[in-house]
């Protein structure tokens, strides 16, 4: 109880402190409220407490007033700015609170001051707030003399370019704000940003033209062809790509030639491309690098290589990059280099995020060419990998798991399907057909069904697994399942059918052909047409004893649902 106490009489001493502060920006003498903010100013320095407490408080729109009054000195009114900005610099609901009160166009209306200071100090304050998550980007646009402004205010100095540049790039969400800043002449103005002496604002300027080429061919055919001191810009770019630059550098301006590449403004087989960019994105999947640069490299990577097979090719035989990417998911190791804690912690909450990004990288390797498919996946053991996160507690691993597993397993030749199978074991095939969550089901019967595809396989696979594959199916057919998922089954069922000796497991099991039965009479013409293929592929006349299959179906009274079928008022069920 005495502890009670003690933290309330803290805590009322706290707020009276507070209430001090807040009380100064009241007082009638001039002199004394610009000290008064200045020692506030002072006082919440990485001080989050106190920054919570003179909200709370009411500093906010005091301070505003304060900002925006035609008859306060210039040093008052950026003094203000400065401790709004420290506010903001606090949490996300620090941000809510002033944007609550108003705060952006307070600052926007004192950009329109001719005082240096007091409009950089207006500018590093609405930087803050404009990178905070819980701005909307929108209100950058609402007031259309705002954009033309900002540019006009990109030569004061290299503070306002660096803030400026920022910014833009920070609210640039997408074609209308691309088209918006494009128009306002964004990249004449930004251009020759990338020549200053600040690092800062070459690196602001350089995040400005990846948002601005991003998916927009009209900003990318015009960068091509701007020339900064006599340098067309993708030569400068390529400049930024080189190891001796920073990190951040070298992954900004490899997306920048990416986008650009992907927007049809360079070709793909262009030297930048192939014996630059590329290979730089390559680099930052190794993992010497941090996370978020090997989860940025291979999502960018991703995307350079997703519609091009050369491109495909290159990077697959780049500097071991599958051997990288089965990295990705063991990540941390055992062995991690990682020393400082903290950043430990981060990444293991991160991790999921590199996994994430290594089977985007995946799915583009094997995107358009199976002797690449055959070669990201084998080398580097993806296989089992793969088998293993569909035993994930993780529902998005499971998912992404078979996933993969059943995009490999597309028209790839035998071995590759045995090794799948092997990998997955029977028992595991049944956990992941009883999966509780209907995404990995799906994913798992389209694995199935890629499995059970050319004859020989088809007959290779059920000679081994047959009993199994046929007891997963029946439990199917049987349970509460969607019709999608029920249409899946049925078409794992007439990929059997087409086997050759696969075939007689479905003739021999008069279980499975009475629910083939059913489902041909069902109310659903998806179920109905599916059932109809099995059916199909049992009687085709060119097999040897397809007389006596035909002769067993008609005993069970499959050729009477046939005649009234072919009444039906669906042409597709008709034509069957």
């Amino acid at each position: 109880r005495s502890c009670l106490v003690v933290n309330v009489m803290h805590l009322n001493e706290v707020t009276a402190s507070s209430r001090h502060y807040v009380d100064r920006l009241f007082d009638p003498d001039p002199q004394k409220v610009l000290q008064g903010v200045i020692d506030m100013k002072n006082a919440v320095i990485g001080n989050n407490k106190q920054k919570a407490n003179l909200i709370v408080l009411g500093a906010v729109p005091r301070l505003l007033y304060l900002l925006q009054q035609e008859t306060s000195s210039t040093e008052l009114r950026t003094e203000c700015a400065v401790v709004l900005g420290s506010l903001a610099m606090g949490t996300e609901n620090n941000v809510k609170s002033l944007l609550d009160c108003h705060i952006i166009p307070a600052l926007l209306q004192g950009l329109l001051s001719p005082e240096l200071k007091f409009i950089e100090a207006c500018l590093r304050c609405l930087r803050t707030i404009f990178t905070s998550p819980v701005t909307p980007e929108e209100l950058l646009y609402t007031d259309a003399t705002v954009i033309p402004h900002l540019m006009a205010l990109l030569s004061r100095s290299r503070y306002t370019q660096e803030y400026i540049c920022q910014i833009f790039s920070h609210c640039c969400k997408g074609p209308d704000h691309q088209t918006i800043l494009f128009n306002h002449g964004a990249v004449q103005n930004i251009a020759h940003l990338l020549s200053s002496t600040s690092y800062k604002v070459r690196m602001q300027a350089l995040k400005c033209f990846s948002v601005l080429a991003f998916e927009n061919p009209q900003v990318s055919m015009t960068l091509v062809n701007v020339l900064v001191d006599g340098e067309l810009l993708p030569q400068i770019f390529v400049k930024m790509l080189q190891r001796d630059k920073p990190i951040e550098m070298q992954l900004t301006s490899a997306k920048c030639l990416t986008y650009m590449c992907r927007a049809g403004a360079i070709q793909t087989d262009d030297i930048c491309i192939v014996l630059k960019t590329l290979p730089s994105l390559v680099r930052m999947c190794s993992k010497e690098r941090l996370l978020e640069e090997r989860v940025e490299g291979a999502e960018t990577l991703a995307y350079l290589i997703e519609t091009d097979v050369e491109l495909q090719r290159i990077a697959s035989i780049t500097d071991h990059l599958i051997a990288m990417l089965s990295d990705y998911f063991k990540y941390p190791s055992s062995v991690s280099a990682i020393t400082d804690i903290k950043r430990l912690d981060h990444d293991l909450k991160h991790a999921h995020e590199l996994r994430q990004a290594a089977f985007k990288l995946y799915a583009s390797l094997g995107a358009n060419d199976e002797d690449i498919r055959k070669k990201p996946i084998l080398e580097s053991g993806a296989i089992e990998l793969l088998c293993s996160l569909t035993q994930s507690e993780n529902l998005a691993l499971r998912v992404n798991g078979i996933w993969a597993l059943m995009n490999m397993a597309f028209q790839a030749e035998q071995k590759i399907k045995a090794d799948i199978l092997q990998g997955l074991s029977t028992e595991q095939l049944f956990q992941l057909l009883s999966d509780s969550d209907v995404n990995v089901l799906m994913k798992t019967l389209g694995l199935l069904r890629n499995l059970l595809s050319t004859r020989p396989h088809i007959d290779q696979i059920m000679s081994t697994h047959g009993k199994q594959i046929m007891q997963a199916v029946t439990l199917i057919l049987e349970g509460e399942h969607n019709i999608e998922v029920k249409e899946q089954t049925l078409c794992i069922l007439a990929n059997i059918a087409d086997g050759t000796t696969a075939k007689e497991l479905i003739m021999t099991n008069d279980d499975i052909l009475q629910k083939i039965k059913y489902y041909m009479s069902h109310s659903n013409a998806k179920l109905q047409l599916a059932a109809m293929f099995c059916i199909s592929n049992l009687v085709w006349n060119e097999e040897e004893g397809s007389q006596e299959r035909q002769d067993k179906l008609r005993d069970i009274g499959i050729v009477d649902i046939l005649h009234k079928l072919s009444q039906s008022s669906d042409p597709n069920l008709c034509d069957k």
